[in-house]
């Protein structure tokens, strides 16, 4: 037997020891779903034997607070500061936010639209421009929402999550891009 396959039968034996299968994204800690340690402390990412993408490139994933009714709530930060809890609506084509947001985001009202809510009335709502929407890594710049008074909590929409195929599991939803 030659040194290198040697070397190959040594990581072959150790991969049972030091081979992981995670369900969470990747991170600078954590090296993805699925990898080996060399026996130097190196993470190698062993994704294409397992058959997955890295998580950071095409699949985001949010974890649900709560649910109201059967319907997931995550957090959401508007601006890169302020956070709210709000619901994932696959429904609403347009960001919803409530009275009390848009106060506690300083947003003034720059123009009205007329929408048609889930009983099928159409109603006149004021809109306003935010910085950015951000949900896990998902972040959506320069997006006018409408400005619900009577509401009392936000409505995430499809002019956040129009580029991803959104599904909804148990305890995350998942934000898959677009290729």
């Amino acid at each position: 037997m030659n040194k290198t396959t040697k070397e190959w039968i040594k990581i072959v034996a150790l991969i049972p020891l030091i081979f992981s299968i995670s369900s969470d994204t990747a991170s600078a800690e954590n090296q993805g779903v699925c990898f080996m340690v060399t026996s130097s402390g190196k993470s190698i990412s062993l994704g294409n034997l397992c058959g997955v993408t890295p998580a950071d490139t095409r699949v985001f994933r949010v974890p649900i607070k709560r649910r109201s009714g059967r319907t997931p709530v995550i957090d959401v930060t508007f601006n890169g500061r302020q956070s709210f809890e709000m619901i994932v609506d696959t429904g609403a084509s347009k960001t919803l936010i409530t009275q009390g947001m848009a106060s506690t985001l300083n947003l003034t009202p720059s123009g009205i639209i007329n929408a048609i809510i889930a009983d099928g009335s159409q109603i006149e709502l004021q809109t306003g421009k935010v910085r950015s929407i951000g949900a896990g890594k998902v972040v959506v710049k320069d997006v006018e929402v409408a400005i619900a008074p009577k509401a009392e909590i936000g409505l995430l929409g499809h002019d956040f999550f129009g580029n991803y195929d959104v599904k909804i599991l148990q305890n995350i939803v998942e934000f898959h891009r677009r290729v």
